[in-house]
C-alpha cells in the first residue's frame, strides 16, 4: 500500500470525484470566506459573523445561478435556437 500512495500524482492523476462535486461547496465556500473576511474583517469579533454571512451567500448563488442556467437551458434556448426537423 505505501508503494501505491507513493506513486500517486495530485496533479497529474487527480481523483476521479466528479460525481461528488457538489460536496466540496460548503468546505471551499467556508475557507475562501473565512481567509477573505480575516483579512477584511473591520474587527476581529465581526470575523465569524460575517464568515458565516458570506459562506451562505456564496452557497446561495451557486445555488441560484445553477437554477437559471437551467431554465435557460431547458426553457429559453429552445425557443431561441429550436433544433431542425
Amino acid at each position: 500500500m505505501p508503494a501505491l500512495l507513493a506513486a500517486w500524482r495530485p496533479f497529474l492523476d487527480p481523483l476521479n470525484l466528479h460525481a461528488y462535486w457538489w460536496a466540496f461547496l460548503f468546505p471551499l465556500a467556508l475557507l475562501i470566506s473565512v481567509v477573505y473576511k480575516a483579512v477584511r474583517s473591520p474587527t476581529p469579533g465581526a470575523w465569524a459573523r460575517e464568515s458565516a454571512i458570506m459562506t451562505a451567500q456564496i452557497i446561495l448563488a451557486m445555488i441560484l445561478l445553477g437554477a437559471a442556467a437551467f431554465c435557460f437551458l431547458e426553457y429559453v434556448l429552445p425557443v431561441i435556437a429550436p433544433l431542425p426537423g
